[in-house]
């Protein structure tokens, strides 16, 4: 299954290290089939506050994001993003292939019958 790293990131100021980390983050995730899904890229607000920007980055697996996370050579960068950009990230694995969402409906439905 996919999964996803996926960065919600405000008050980002231009900065040498900035463009740095920018410059050296895809050499640290290309190994563990990481790429950019979404970067640098306009966002429409359709309900509630999400000033700031996204990044998302698609692995093919939660193992190959956990890996990259932890891995040596970004563990080495992610503190030039850090020290100059405020953000939350999450890692999220993704749904199967075929997934449906009425199936979860249906089991839901089941749930509040049985009660």
């Amino acid at each position: 299954m996919p999964a996803y790293v996926i960065a919600h990131l405000q008050d980002a100021a231009p900065h040498a290290e900035i463009a740095e980390y920018m410059e050296r983050i895809p050499g640290t995730f290309e190994p563990y089939g990481g790429r950019f899904l979404v970067h640098v890229t306009q966002h429409e607000v359709k309900e509630g506050n999400w000033a700031g920007s996204v990044v998302m980055i698609g692995f093919p697996g939660i193992a190959e994001a956990r890996a990259w996370w932890d891995s040596p050579a970004y563990q080495e960068i992610a503190p030039l993003r850090a020290r100059h950009i405020k953000g939350d990230i999450i890692m999220v694995e993704g749904v199967p292939e075929g997934y449906d969402a009425r199936h979860t409906a249906k089991a839901v439905r089941e749930a509040l019958d049985a009660e």
